[in-house]
C-alpha cells in the first residue's frame, strides 16, 4: 500500500545504520538494489533483505508486488564490495594451491613410498582465514578473543580438516540487527556469522551454545536447507566432535571405578546420533534419577534427558538459522 501521495516508504537497517527510502509503487527491486548498493556498497547479488509478508518474485518485479509496504522496516543482510574482495582473494589463493596440487598428481608416473608423516601445512588451508569482530559493538577485543578461542578449537579444527572445510571470515551477527538470528553462512563458507552476544549486550552466550551453532553453519558449506542430508552431516559433525573431546579426555584420566559412567559428552554424541541423524528411536521411561538406580539406568535416563535437550536445541537452530532457502 502506498501512502497519500503515491510513494511507499521503508526503513532499511544495515549494521546499525539505518536508511530512509522514498520508493515509486512501480519501482523494481533490481532498482532497490541498485539504491541500496549506493547506501552500503553490498552488491546486489549478496544482498538479502529480511522483511514480514516477504514474496518470492523476479528482479523486474515491483516492490508492491514482492511484499513491500508504506512504513515497513526491513533488514538487509550482506558483505561489502570491500569484504568480498578479500573472499575473492581468499579462494584464488585456494585455487591457485588446487591448480598447482593437481597438476603435480598429473605429472607423477610413480607412486613413492612415504617414510614419514604428511606435513601438516597440508591441511592449513582448511581453517577460518580471517576473525572479524564487530567494531561498532562494546568490546570488541572479547568478541575477538571468543572468535578466536572458536576458530582454535581443536575439536572444531578436526572436524574442518577432515571434511576439508574452508571458511573466509569468521564474525559476529549482532542482535539487535538481526535478532531472531543465532547463525548464517553466506555462499557456502565465504562468511559465518555467529550470535556472540546476549539480547541486552551484557555479556556473551555460552561457549557451548555459540559452538552448536557453528557446527550448525559449517554443515552449510555442503548442505543449504535443513534437509535429510544436512540433518545426517550436522549429526555426523556433533558426533565428531563429541567424540574427539572424549577421546582427549581419556587419555588423562584412569577409569577406576567398575561403576565408571560414560561422561556427558560421550552421552551427548550418541544422542546426537538418534536426534540429530533424524531416526525414531525414543528412549522411555522416567528421567529422574534415584539413588538405587543402577549405572545402566542412571546412563538411560541422563541420556533420554539429554536428547529431549538436543532436540530442542536443534529445532531453536533451524528456526533461527538464517541460511537455509537462500
Amino acid at each position: 500500500m502506498a501512502s497519500n501521495n503515491g510513494t511507499i516508504t521503508i526503513t532499511v537497517s544495515h549494521r546499525g545504520n539505518t536508511h530512509p527510502l522514498s520508493l515509486l509503487p512501480d519501482s523494481t527491486l533490481a532498482y532497490l538494489h541498485a539504491r541500496l548498493e549506493e547506501l552500503t556498497s553490498v552488491p546486489p547479488d549478496n544482498q538479502k533483505l529480511l522483511y514480514k509478508g516477504k514474496k518470492s518474485v523476479p528482479e523486474d518485479a515491483t516492490v508492491l508486488e514482492a511484499g513491500l509496504k508504506d512504513g515497513m522496516k526491513v533488514q538487509l543482510i550482506g558483505p561489502t564490495a570491500e569484504e568480498l574482495g578479500g573472499l575473492k582473494a581468499v579462494e584464488s589463493e585456494h585455487q591457485r594451491k588446487e591448480r598447482i596440487l593437481r597438476e603435480r598428481a598429473q605429472k607423477a608416473h610413480a607412486k613413492v613410498r612415504s617414510t614419514g608423516r604428511a606435513s601438516p601445512s597440508s591441511d592449513a588451508q582448511y581453517t577460518f582465514h580471517r576473525i572479524e569482530p564487530l567494531p561498532h559493538l562494546p568490546n570488541p577485543a572479547s568478541a575477538r578473543d571468543l572468535l578466536t578461542r572458536l576458530a582454535n578449537d581443536p575439536a572444531i579444527r578436526h572436524v574442518m580438516r577432515k571434511h576439508k572445510f574452508s571458511v573466509g571470515v569468521l564474525t559476529e551477527l549482532a542482535p539487535h540487527e538481526q535478532p531472531h538470528l543465532l547463525g548464517l553462512n553466506v555462499n557456502a563458507g565465504q562468511a559465518i556469522k555467529l550470535r556472540l552476544r546476549t539480547d541486552r549486550y551484557d555479556g556473551f552466550r555460552t561457549y557451548k551454545e555459540v559452538r552448536r551453532v557453528l557446527c550448525h553453519e559449517l554443515t552449510h558449506n555442503v548442505w543449504g536447507d535443513h534437509d535429510n542430508n544436512f540433518k545426517e552431516l550436522n549429526s555426523t559433525l556433533n558426533k565428531e566432535v563429541a567424540e574427539f573431546e572424549h577421546a582427549q579426555a581419556a587419555g588423562t584420566h584412569h577409569l577406576a571405578d567398575p561403576g565408571f559412567e560414560l561422561p556427558h559428552s560421550a552421552l551427548e554424541a550418541e544422542a546426537q546420533e538418534y536426534v540429530l541423524g533424524g531416526g525414531a528411536h525414543t528412549v522411555g521411561g522416567p528421567t529422574t534419577s534415584s539413588l538405587n538406580d543402577s549405572p545402566e539406568e542412571r546412563r538411560r535416563k541422563i541420556l533420554a534427558a539429554t536428547m529431549s535437550r538436543l532436540q530442542k536445541e536443534e529445532e531453536e537452530l533451524e528456526q533461527r538459522c538464517g541460511t537455509a532457502g537462500h
